[in-house]
């Protein structure tokens, strides 16, 4: 008769057996019969019980069951026929295997004991389908000898014991045996329950390990961020620091401007007995009368230079093939209160001088006024529109403050007076070296070209009746008095620097005219600064054009050569 592989229910013919096996294990949900496993195809589940249940088949083995032959005892002695070894069952144990089948009562010293098809092992499990017969031995114990049930029809009964010969052969062949492979590590099963165990070992490991990660790189984020924090923390007092001392450099710190300074300097010289009390006292009275009517005390000017040096050049100018000077100017020198950051201020101090003196300017001040009120005409002139960049960069105050004028500063105060000027930035060099030959050029060009207009042939040496130049570069400005033109055709540049003494400006004989000649010149190797720029004064302004130039001057762009 056919049995079923999955429940060992055995079944009168093939086509019932079909029948059994769609209606019981194909249309239902597949379930393993020996434990929990559910929800798998009939071959998977077929090879999970070939596989795993080997030793809960139908298997054909004799198992021997003795009870001992005493009223009382509870215990009961398994004997299989493969091992000498005994396995005792406590009789209240079998009140369960009563209850599955009472059939073929046995009797012990007159009580009958049912037996059923209750598994009884010693260490693997035999499964038994009927009560065994009893038998008496000598001892007075009866032995049950499990037998397995004869069947009418010895034809099924041979191709059933053929066909479970054929599946155990197959199931202990070794492609089967040791095919449960773990996909994490090398280890081989034979169950396929241990090697889920075994996996799921795995799973916890690498989730333990994942948590672990995820730890690390919360710490890792964690330092990386405080490190970041640190950093801007660091720059930010870095920047602090440094923009500091920009202020400072350029006279913003608020300590002070030009009167603060010269205080601080005449008590410093008391202090060292450079200057005795009195003294003290008559300057300090001297600088407020100054500051009080916004005309420089003179203190620092030199006067009739541009006439020595003409006289100079007369007599030695061998070396020379054209000299070209700019109209009368005078030197201001850095005094005390200004040393360090007032040579812009001297510088335009400079160039008014040489204004004053002619004609076509007479609206400008006829004095020249002191460095707090060129301050306060620069703020007059942003107070008009002019150069809102610059305004804004200096937060629109320059009075008492020690703040550095360029360029830009000069041109709104001109400009605010109705002063046509004109700003030429040469930005990069020029020429080898890092010199700029094209700035030498541009000076000739300026100073040489009203000489021609005067004559055709121009003099050796020529006075024109242009301003000087004011020439600004990184950290200092001077103004530019005349050029020289040598015989092999270097250019030579005049320079009146406000960094000179007004002692060392003096000229008392030709020697000390040569000395400050000699201190005067910037040949095109002295001057390597990356960026210069100029402001050159070209006449006056309508009040259209002055309307233009500070609507424009909102968008100040300087003239860039080349």
């Amino acid at each position: 008769m056919p049995v079923c592989d999955i429940c060992c229910e055995e079944l009168p013919s093939e086509a019932e057996m079909r029948t059994h096996l769609f209606l019981s294990h194909m249309e239902n949900v597949m379930a393993c019969p020996f434990c929990s496993l559910s929800g798998v195809s009939y071959n998977e589940l077929r090879f999970h019980i070939n596989t795993a249940h080997i030793d809960k088949d139908c298997q054909d083995t004799k198992t021997t069951v003795v009870v001992s032959g005493q009223k009382n005892s509870n215990d009961w002695t398994v004997q299989s026929p493969d091992s000498t070894k005994t396995s005792n069952v406590n009789v209240k144990n079998m009140d369960k295997v009563s209850q599955a089948s009472p059939q073929s009562p046995s009797q012990v010293n007159g009580m009958a004991f049912p037996i059923t098809g209750t598994c009884l092992s010693q260490g693997t499990s035999t499964s038994l389908k009927s009560s065994p017969p009893a038998a008496a031995t000598a001892s007075g114990a009866i032995k049950l000898v499990r037998t397995t049930p004869t069947s009418s029809n010895n034809a099924s009964r041979e191709r059933e014991d053929g066909r479970r010969k054929s599946k155990q052969k197959r199931l202990a062949s070794p492609i089967k045996e040791g095919c449960f492979s773990c996909p994490m590590c090398s280890l081989v099963c034979k169950d396929c329950f241990i090697l889920q165990e075994h996996v799921e070992l795995h799973l916890q490991d690498q989730d333990a390990a994942e948590g672990h990660s995820s730890e690390d790189l919360t710490l890792a984020r964690k330092l990386q961020e405080e490190e970041e924090q640190k950093w801007r923390e660091a720059e930010t007092r870095r920047e602090a620091e440094d923009f500091k001392k920009l202020q400072k450099q350029f006279g913003l710190d608020n300590s002070g401007g030009y009167r603060k300074q010269m205080e601080r300097n005449m008590e410093r010289a008391v202090s060292r007995g450079q200057m005795v009390p009195a003294e003290f006292h008559r300057k300090k009275a001297e600088m407020l009368e100054s500051l009080a009517s916004g005309v420089d005390d003179g203190r620092s000017k030199t006067s009739g230079l541009m006439e020595a040096l003409y006289r100079y050049y007369q007599k030695d100018a061998s070396d020379c093939a054209h000299v070209w000077l700019c109209a009368e100017t005078d030197h201001y020198s850095s005094s005390e209160g200004d040393k360090s950051w007032g040579c812009g201020y001297r510088n335009f101090q400079m160039l008014l001088s040489s204004l004053h003196r002619m004609e076509q300017y007479n609206l400008l001040p006829v004095s020249v006024p002191s460095i707090p009120r060129v301050q306060a005409l620069i703020e007059e002139a942003w107070g008009q529109g002019t150069d809102p960049q610059g305004a804004s960069h200096f937060n629109h105050r320059l009075k008492g403050t020690r703040a550095w004028i360029g360029a830009t500063e000069i041109y709104a105060v001109l400009t605010s007076f109705s002063v046509k000027a004109r700003i030429v930035d040469f930005h990069k060099p020029t020429g080898p070296g890092d010199t700029h030959p094209r700035l030498f050029e541009w000076v000739k060009q300026y100073f040489s070209h009203s000489a021609s207009r005067v004559a055709r042939l121009p003099p050796k040496v020529e006075q024109t009746t242009l301003p000087p130049v004011y020439l600004q570069h990184q950290g200092h400005s001077r103004s530019i008095i005349g050029v020289e033109q040598k015989v092999n055709g270097n250019l030579c540049l005049l320079l009146f620097d406000p960094g000179c003494a007004p002692r060392e400006m003096r000229v008392l004989s030709q020697d000390t005219a040569a000395t400050m000649v000699r201190r005067m010149r910037k040949f095109s190797g002295g001057l390597k600064h990356r960026q210069y720029q100029v402001v050159a004064v070209e006449g006056l302004l309508t009040p259209e054009e002055k309307r233009s130039r500070i609507l424009n001057s909102r968008t100040l762009c300087a003239e860039k050569i080349p």
